[in-house]
């Protein structure tokens, strides 16, 4: 195995021309962990944040960006199972994605699912497990609740959509024109709300005749928190992951004293191991047999070599994309 690989380095906080090419020494995995040759890596919207220098790793992970990898074990640290040597795997990671080789705890190592190449896998751990946690876990989605996801054609959102109706909910998805509308009512979604000219609030007040939904997965904050509290229907639960238009909103607890409301929200990266090997069973259990079933898919909407990151986060950016970006680096 060579002693160096190629990465890309966030070369100081910016825009895409700040992801750069590099040579780095190949890392050894310590107790617990396996050293992946990468394949195939997804894109996410932490990276940018991170890219843009508002999103430190936690203390020990990579600085290099890149949450999710698929690949194939090349070498196990002390502990770690000896069946993962020489396994294709997809991995949660804290950093180091965008890179040939990328260290992962073994424990959120997970087989590549039944039927999915890498590259489809690479773009599974970040949203699956996001959604599993805020959805399954936070949010306690149950067949025949009303789910409401904004950002339905995004990473999490389309993956949101379908493991909801997997779970038997009823789904109306939100999305910026009537293209991603349509594209949320072809991955399951009952209903889609163009957000850009449909006001979404007044719409989920027609759709379920003013009884409002159980849970909203919200990445956008702002002023949809509000909004969201006008439709949620009694003991429905808010959760928030992102918020593309600013953390800060004013609101009136009225309606949350009344309905009996639950507000909560999450970020991935920085829980504890045990928490997260705790989803990744989760996952195991319930999940993959979606996908083995094909209930559930990621929809790839562009790959671009590992080389030309810039290009895929410029890509995410223009907020045109339908489902995952995902960078190649290794392809045996």
């Amino acid at each position: 195995m060579t002693e160096t690989m190629t990465v890309v380095e966030i070369r100081k906080p910016g825009g895409p021309e700040v992801l750069v090419p590099a040579q780095r020494p190949v890392p050894a995995p310590g107790p617990g962990q396996v050293l992946i040759r990468v394949a195939a890596s997804g894109v996410n919207r932490p990276d940018i944040v991170q890219r843009q220098g508002n999103y430190a790793p936690p203390p020990e992970a990579s600085d290099i960006p890149g949450l999710e990898v698929a690949g194939k074990v090349a070498v196990l640290g002390v502990g770690a199972d000896p069946a993962l040597l020489g396994q294709e795997v997809c991995a949660l990671v804290t950093g180091g994605g965008y890179a040939e080789y990328c260290l992962a705890e073994a424990p959120l190592c997970l087989p590549l699912p039944k039927g999915l190449s890498a590259i489809e896998a690479a773009a599974l751990p970040e949203t699956v497990f996001t959604v599993w946690h805020n959805v399954f876990e936070r949010g306690g989605l149950q067949p025949g609740d009303r789910l409401m996801v904004h950002g339905g054609t995004s990473g999490i959102g389309t993956m949101a959509i379908q493991m909801a109706k997997a779970q038997g909910a009823w789904v109306v998805a939100t999305a910026r024109g009537a293209g991603k509308a349509a594209a949320c009512l072809k991955l399951g979604a009952d209903h889609a709300i163009d957000s850009s000219s449909q006001d979404f609030a007044d719409e989920v007040a027609r759709l379920t005749g003013k009884k409002g939904v159980n849970l909203i997965l919200d990445m956008v904050g702002g002023d949809y928190i509000p909004r969201n509290i006008k439709c949620l229907a009694t003991e429905g639960r808010l959760v928030s992951i992102a918020f593309q238009k600013g953390s800060v909103a004013e609101v009136n607890f009225m309606p949350v004293m009344l309905k009996r409301l639950t507000i909560t929200g999450s970020t991935l990266r920085i829980q504890p191991l045990a928490d997260k090997r705790r989803m990744a069973e989760g996952v195991m259990k319930t999940v993959w047999p979606w996908i083995a079933d094909g209930k559930v898919k990621p929809p790839i909407h562009a790959t671009f070599p590992l080389a030309q990151a810039a290009d895929a986060h410029r890509l995410m950016e223009a907020n045109t994309h339908t489902g995952k970006i995902v960078l190649i680096s290794k392809l045996e």
